[in-house]
């Protein structure tokens, strides 16, 4: 807490001085123009020349978060600036209208001698502009610090998600499951057994081989799901069916590692799967959305654990992308968003 309240006050001092020595360089400049003599009511001038800069200050920084919300350098650099110079415009009428109201009607002073109103409007735009450029190079290079902030977070998050479906995969429940099925293999199918060992020992090295890929093409994704296919196959025999359709090319995009693996993961532990009632999954490849469906025939006894939807949707946020799921009456769908690699 103490050191929140020593950034923010160092800022604000900062920002006291800075102001203060724009005023003393505005009011040098404005006695160069006007030929006035500057220890002439040195005090009345400097005040005058601070508030009018303070009010300056206060009134772009305003201005620059309005346009920042409704008016970003993102949606149009032209109208962007063009807002910006008719803000100032706007900013600069008014404060002169305010400061010419308050020196001529209430302090009374007379106009003979003093600048026209087009020559302090052009001293005013020309005061401003330095001020809004700061503003604007100010948020910038914050800007540029919070992606680099948010960029090394979510490299973080992005790790310990592939620690978190490392372990997932890794898991007691996992290890039991593949081992009962390659027991009873070795003596009912040898070679049945061999190639289960081989899928599994497959599946096992593409888990650990994602700390060095943090995305991957949907082609990748869909070879090393093979293997898991195939262990599925060797657990659940004829009660399952899987096809893929392929409508956009699978090497031209990319998803994050292990994305369907966890999908058909969560499909088989939520819904019963026995050759009188089998459990259909399909896998659209689109041109927008890589589509994974499965019937709904929710099992009552769902094993826990396991990461699920929300954990591979966060993933997804990272990248700000957003993954679909719809429920229909029959049908439990996800939608993926392909990724930019």
């Amino acid at each position: 807490m103490i050191l929140t309240k020593g950034y923010y006050v160092k800022h604000i001092l900062i920002f006291f001085f800075a102001t203060l020595l724009y005023a003393l360089c505005q009011m040098l400049f404005s006695n160069m123009l006007m030929k006035e003599e500057l220890w002439n009511r040195f005090h009345i001038q400097f005040s005058a020349h601070y508030l009018v800069v303070l009010t300056m200050c206060i009134a772009d920084y305003v201005l620059l978060l309005f346009l920042n919300r409704y008016l970003p350098y993102s949606k149009s650099i032209f109208y962007r600036i063009l807002a910006g110079v008719l803000g100032q415009i706007v900013i600069c009428l008014i404060l002169l209208a305010l400061f010419n109201y308050f020196i001529y009607k209430i302090l009374l002073i007379p106009e003979e001698g003093l600048p026209s109103f087009s020559v302090k409007f052009a001293f005013g735009m020309v005061t401003n502009m330095p001020i809004l450029l700061i503003f604007e190079l100010i948020y910038y290079f914050r800007s540029e610090q919070k992606a680099i902030a948010d960029s090394e977070k979510a490299k973080r998050e992005a790790l310990l998600f592939q620690h978190e479906t490392l372990r997932s995969q890794i898991n007691p429940h996992f290890l039991f499951n593949s081992l009962n099925v390659l027991s009873s293999l070795i003596y009912m199918n040898p070679e049945n057994a061999n190639k289960f060992t081989k899928a599994l020992s497959k599946t096992y090295r593409y888990v650990l081989s994602l700390s060095r890929q943090p995305i991957v093409s949907v082609a990748e994704e869909l070879e090393a799901l093979n293997s898991y296919i195939f262990l599925m196959k060797m657990r659940f025999e004829n009660s399952f069916t899987f096809t893929v359709n392929k409508i956009a090319d699978p090497e031209k995009n990319s998803i994050i590692p292990l994305t369907l693996q966890l999908l058909l993961e969560n499909a088989f532990k939520h819904n019963v799967a026995t050759e009188d009632r089998l459990l259909e999954i399909e896998i659209t490849i689109g041109r927008e959305y890589l589509t994974v469906e499965n019937n709904i025939q929710l099992s009552n006894d769902v094993e826990k654990g396991g990461i699920g939807l929300k954990y591979l949707a966060k993933q997804y946020t990272l990248y700000a992308k957003e993954l679909i799921v719809e429920h229909t009456n029959h049908l439990f769908i996800v939608k993926v968003p392909y990724i930019e690699s």
